[in-house]
């Protein structure tokens, strides 16, 4: 197999095999694979979970809903985690890195690039980067993941060709296998749409770490837009990473949904949320399916508050996103340019930065409009 950038996440359960704290023999057994990856010739990022579980331990404490709390086990076993990894690694002649990101520090357009360098950097001289999210500040996620989004954001960072979420569950299933001894292990999704059935059985967590099934669901997807192949798979199945990258069949693949994406245009689908949004009219919509750009003869529109070269969504007349893109100019110029021809934006504003309101290099179709059939007008 030709060299491959791969991205493998650990979640809690997976660092912990389900007990309170770190298991050093899993981890030690993982981290042999990905040194196997390693000398094979890919480049290898490590998402790893298990902080506050590591914390917890250390200090012999119960699980706890208070958010305060749940930063100062993140605080007390952090260090303690990357200790264990750099041990591990150590042992493979592996130099390691500590790398923790907030999700602002992907959302701000200059925070990402920052963070894609660094992570490049770390890869270009054979430094293995361990990211985790710096949960002692970054309080949404303690809520809210487990890392699965985080590490497909990293995926985008930096332009990974492979996603592999290591998990307590085995894939994904049609249903909730522990409400349903009967369901049904789905080993292949492919390039299109996701059938919503699967969506619908994609829920619940884990007992240790706070991402479910639906989190993983989200990131595969998040993944395989950029053009990536996204895994989700038991972190306890014997030598999974090396078997994977043999092209065995284990847990659930998703197939990219299509050509591997610029580096702007993964920003703009997974840099963070859209600042605002812009209602366009049908002739705008059937123009961008078409691989044209959004000009301000087609906006209808404005919503919320923005400035230009933030992330705003495109809104169909019904409010269906139709894309996502970059906006050329500031929400309070695009209120007044809607519906107006761009020969007189400068006339309207006193100044001109282009024709467009979204250049098409600077917009990226939704799955749902790239896959709906023209219709006339």
């Amino acid at each position: 197999m030709s060299r491959q950038r791969i991205v493998v996440k650990f979640g809690t359960s997976t660092v912990t095999a389900g007990g309170p704290g770190p298991d050093l023999a899993r981890l030690q057994a993982l981290s042999a694979q990905l040194a196997t990856l390693r000398q094979a010739g890919h480049d290898v990022v490590l998402v790893s979970s298990g902080a506050v579980a590591t914390g917890r331990s250390a200090l012999k404490a119960a699980p706890a809903r208070d958010v305060p709390v749940k930063q100062m086990h993140a605080a007390v076993g952090q260090p303690r985690l990357h200790a264990i990894y750099q041990g591990l690694f150590a042992d493979h002649a592996i130099d390691v890195a500590q790398v923790l990101l907030t999700r602002s520090d992907v959302e701000n357009r200059r925070r990402y690039l920052n963070a894609r360098e660094a992570l490049l950097t770390m890869l270009a001289h054979g430094v293995l980067p361990i990211v985790n999210e710096n949960d002692t500040v970054a309080t949404e996620e303690l809520r809210l993941g487990d890392n699965d989004m985080l590490s497909a954001l990293v995926c985008s960072l930096v332009d990974a060709d492979r996603l592999i979420l290591l998990t307590d569950q085995a894939g994904l299933y049609d249903s909730d296998p522990r409400g349903n001894p009967a369901a049904r292990l789905i080993s292949e999704v492919g390039p299109g749409a996701l059938p919503e059935q699967l969506r619908n059985a994609a829920g619940g967590s884990g007992r240790l770490g706070t991402g479910g099934m639906a989190t993983k669901l989200g990131a595969a997807e998040l993944a395989r837009r950029g053009g990536a192949t996204a895994h989700i798979a038991s972190g306890a199945e014997p030598e999974v990473l090396t078997r994977l990258l043999a092209g065995e069949s284990i847990g659930t693949r998703f197939a990219p949904q299509g050509e591997r994406l610029a580096a702007r245009k993964r920003y703009i689908t997974g840099g963070g949320a859209p600042r605002g949004a812009l209602q366009i009219d049908a002739g705008a919509a059937s123009a961008l399916r078409r691989g044209g750009s959004l000009l301000p003869v087609g906006l209808v529109e404005v919503q919320g508050s923005f400035d230009r070269g933030d992330p705003v969504q495109v809104l169909d007349a019904v409010g269906t996103e139709v894309a996502r893109g970059i906006a050329a100019y500031a929400a309070v110029d695009l209120q007044r340019l809607c519906r107006r021809r761009s020969e007189e934006i400068e006339g309207v504003l006193g100044y001109r930065y282009g024709d467009e309101v979204i250049h098409r290099s600077d917009l990226v179709l939704s799955p749902q409009a790239a896959a709906a059939p023209e219709t006339a007008a």
